[in-house]
């Protein structure tokens, strides 16, 4: 299934820069994809785009139909990107209870401004992990990168639905 995946995304890729001039590798496809879901803008709105300008105050707002709040989303994928890159850099795990609802709910609005921060750091950090990893971690890496881009793209896309009900969404960033 791993594989099947990965060549989806591989071919998907090709296609979308079969007009360019620089050979396609493993390398610059993953890191096309943590950096259209961090900050630079292609098919769907980055981490950055759907985190600009909240308030702390926006960022802790939910509806009260039990979806998470942009804060507790920001928070979840903190969590999750910071716990490869350490795995990445084969630094020790960080203790976890292995319930997920936990980096959902830990979010601090006092901390916001921090986490947003952090989260950013922490991306950058993974891309140029990828950039400068050797060609053998690097393909034992990339369904895992995959999976962050995914994973990434996905909770991305709950934050702009909980911006969109809030009221706080632009719909000249990306999604009308």
């Amino acid at each position: 299934m791993k594989k099947l995946i990965f060549s989806v995304l591989l071919l998907l890729s090709f296609c979308a820069n079969g007009q360019t001039s620089k050979p396609v590798t493993l390398r610059s496809i993953l890191l096309e994809q943590l950096r259209t879901t961090h900050n630079e803008k292609d098919w769907f709105v980055t981490i950055d785009g759907a985190v600009e300008g909240l308030t702390a105050e926006q960022a802790s707002w939910k509806d009260g139909s039990g979806n998470h709040s942009v804060g507790q989303l920001t928070n979840h994928l903190l969590f999750w990107n910071r716990r490869e890159l350490a795995k990445f850099k084969g630094e020790p795990e960080q203790k976890f209870s292995g319930n997920n609802d936990e980096t959902f709910n830990n979010f601090d609005a006092k901390k916001w401004n921090d986490t947003v921060k952090q989260l950013d750091e922490v991306m950058s950090q993974l891309e140029k992990l990828v950039e400068t990893a050797d060609d053998k971690k690097l393909e034992g890496w990339a369904s895992e990168i995959a999976h962050i881009g995914a994973h990434n793209a996905y909770h991305v896309g709950q934050m702009i639905f909980v911006r969109k009900l809030q009221g706080s969404w632009n719909p000249e960033k990306g999604v009308k």
